[in-house]
């Protein structure tokens, strides 16, 4: 099992150049990075986790363009969304978004997507929170065309478009891989549905075993599995290693240089002596 570092990037903390190259440095697997592309001040839906929505949450650079910075400046770790909301984002101008990373890396990108929990934050964006699903399958479909076809068409309820060109294609192939947020049973039909890979957040360990194999035994196979937002706990990455993660990146909480520097020297220390 591989460690990333998973944050929020902030427009007052440690700058992307500093957090990417520290990252690799210390040997980490990843950088995942989170997206809220802003928090509409009515804002009604309850933070999944309960209480006040942490104010991390209203900084949050773009995280494209926050992974191409990243791609810029290292040359060995993944170039994680964790989680782009998808249901937010034009499929067209995203898929030339992801493959220009995906370019500019030399195939480091991987697109983590999820269909979003915030009601309002959706809602500005014309979204419909009844069919966020189903915009979120054409979206993903939509976007593999793209980055596979040339020229791509596509033809749903939600996305349509006529066959066109769409450059660059991304430098993995057939594509990036693909990983699907989200803890329901229209998650686990999703992930099979694309035959992608599931991102988790950090949730009990017997909810994990179960969401786990439901998509085995719906897809007939193992289902590459990575987490975000990972607590520094020991015996909490032995339980994700056993459930069979192939990678876990650690929250990195968002704080400014320095003290960002102490955090991932001290969770290298410990990934070291856990691999020991």
């Amino acid at each position: 099992m591989k460690f990333g570092i998973s944050t929020f990037v902030n427009d007052d903390t440690i700058d992307t150049v500093s957090l990417a190259r520290a990252v690799e440095e210390r040997g980490f697997a990843s950088l995942v990075i989170a997206e809220h592309t802003h928090i509409p001040a009515s804002r009604e839906s309850p933070y999944p986790q309960g209480g006040e929505l942490p104010s991390v949450y209203y900084r949050t650079l773009d995280p494209f363009v926050t992974l191409a910075a990243a791609a810029a400046v290292t040359t060995t770790i993944e170039l994680f969304t964790g989680i782009a909301l998808l249901i937010q984002r034009d499929p067209i101008i995203t898929a030339k978004e992801a493959a220009s990373i995906d370019l500019i890396s030399n195939g480091r990108f991987v697109f983590g997507v999820g269909a979003g929990w915030n009601i309002e934050e959706l809602r500005d964006h014309g979204t419909d929170p009844k069919t966020r699903g189903a915009l979120l399958d054409e979206r993903i479909e939509a976007i593999k065309a793209l980055w596979t076809s040339e020229p791509a068409e596509y033809h749903g309820r939600f996305v349509d478009f006529e066959p066109s060109f769409s450059r660059p294609k991304p430098v993995q192939k057939p594509h990036p891989p693909v990983y699907i947020g989200g803890d329901s049973d229209a998650t686990v039909k999703r992930v099979i549905r694309h035959q992608a890979g599931w991102i988790s957040n950090p949730l009990p360990v017997d909810r994990l075993a179960r969401r786990i194999g439901q998509m085995r035994d719906g897809s007939g196979h193992d289902v590459p599995l990575a987490m975000f937002g990972t607590p520094v706990d020991t015996e909490y990455w032995r339980a994700a290693d056993e459930l069979g993660f192939g990678q876990v990146a650690l929250l990195l909480p968002t704080k400014p240089l320095d003290a960002s520097l102490r955090l991932l020297d001290s969770y290298a220390d410990q990934v070291a002596r856990y691999t020991g």
